[in-house]
């Protein structure tokens, strides 16, 4: 017979309530356990980045910057006259004297000029000597008037002493003294007259000589100046040294102004250096610096700071105090290291990849065991070409990463394998 079993399903019931409770609380710590865990780091190659420890001690402060060897002296030699073209002897590349011949030029109106002052000069000399012979013969002409006129009075002074001693003895009458006197006065007033156009010629004579030889000296300078203008147009190197540029052929126009050639003294050169403004800044006068060729390192010292800013960089000229190497020649490319400063004691790192002086950066530092890495803030200070000085944020032994580790920017931690 069956039996009744009463309040079975309400248990059953009750059971299922519990079990859906315990699984919900189960899943709802799971949950909140899982939202606990941090992301997963993601891994990096050790060999893939760039490790550096942190250190104290001193710190050489340098600028790098590329350019270019170039001669300390460029003599520009310009066109001064128009003309054109008629021989070419040193051409580019050639080395040249001081006063040896690079080219002629050639200008028949200007030879024409030059012939026309010569045969003026010739003409004015002759018309100098001309005036010269008349004016001459015009003051023998008065030096002649003045002594007769002198023989006349010495004359009449003698017939007027002779009057007079003869009137005071009663043998010659009163007139005939009078007449005597009158005679000599007149012959003395002559004589003054003509000594005083004598004197008169005499200053005549200088002037127009003096304005013929003035005349003469015009039209010679003038010759002289054109025939110099005429030699000009043979163009000497006015240095020892080698013809950088040569682009005329001949047969060519050329007009002032143009340049004709450029020569450099290839064994005097100096090294221009591109240096980024930023870096520029800290750079003085007299500073030390090395300069490599890539055939040998030349020492030398700053000599130039262009005030002026192209293309975010100032050009720094270099003094070379070293010999050149082999192959050392204009417009070579070159490295230089400008030395700023050296500090004493510093905690200093390699420089990261965006690391700028006197900013904040994030590094990533490598934790003790040296699995991984953790990103820090740290603060930078005064850098050089290859190390930066740490002002906060890592002590002396730490690793960082100074490789760009800009792909893992969104991660605070990272796994090294």
């Amino acid at each position: 017979m069956d039996i009744k079993r009463e309040g079975v399903a309400k248990k059953k019931r009750i059971r299922m309530a519990i079990y859906l409770t315990l699984i919900a609380a189960a899943l709802g710590l799971g949950s909140w356990r899982l939202s606990l865990l941090k992301p997963a780091a993601p891994t990096v190659e050790r060999a893939t980045v760039w490790i550096d420890g942190v250190k104290r001690g001193p710190m050489l402060r340098e600028v790098r910057g590329l350019g270019a060897l170039q001669p300390e002296d460029i003599i520009w030699i310009p066109a001064a006259f128009d003309g054109q073209v008629a021989k070419i002897v040193a051409h580019s590349g050639d080395d040249v004297k001081a006063g040896s011949v690079m080219l002629v030029l050639s200008n028949p109106d200007m030879q024409l000029a030059a012939n026309d002052f010569e045969w003026q000069v010739k003409q004015a000399e002759a018309t100098l000597a001309d005036l010269k012979v008349q004016l001459l013969s015009k003051t023998f002409d008065q030096q002649s008037v003045v002594s007769s006129s002198q023989s006349d009075l010495q004359q009449a002074a003698l017939q007027k002493e002779k009057e007079e001693q003869l009137g005071k003895m009663q043998l010659e009458s009163e007139l005939s003294v009078k007449l005597a006197v009158a005679k000599w006065e007149q012959s003395a007033n002559k004589y003054k007259m003509e000594k005083q156009k004598l004197d008169i010629q005499q200053e005549s004579v200088d002037a127009q000589l003096g304005s013929a030889r003035v005349q003469v000296d015009k039209l010679r300078a003038a010759y002289t100046l054109k025939k110099q203008q005429v030699a000009d147009l043979t163009i000497k190197a006015g240095i020892n040294g080698r013809m950088q540029e040569m682009t005329l052929q001949v047969g060519q126009r050329v007009k002032p102004g143009d340049v004709l050639a450029k020569i450099a003294q290839p064994w005097k050169l100096k090294a221009e250096l591109k240096i980024a403004e930023t870096q520029a800044k800290d750079i003085l006068l007299g500073q030390k610096a090395e300069i490599d060729t890539r055939n040998g390192i030349i020492p030398g010292h700053v000599s130039r700071i262009d005030a002026s800013i192209v293309n975010g960089t100032r050009t720094v000229d270099v003094r070379l105090d070293g010999p050149l190497p082999a192959g050392a020649v204009p417009d070579l490319s070159v490295d230089g290291v400008v030395e700023i400063e050296r500090l004493a004691d510093v905690v200093f790192v390699g420089r990261p990849v965006f690391g700028q002086p006197n900013s904040q950066v994030s590094l990533f530092k490598l934790e003790d065991d040296g699995k991984g890495a953790t990103r820090v803030t740290v603060k930078l200070g005064r850098s050089s070409v290859n190390t930066i000085e740490i002002v906060d944020g890592l002590k002396v032994g730490d690793q960082v990463i100074l490789s760009d580790m800009s792909a893992n920017d969104v991660n605070p931690r990272i796994r090294l394998n």
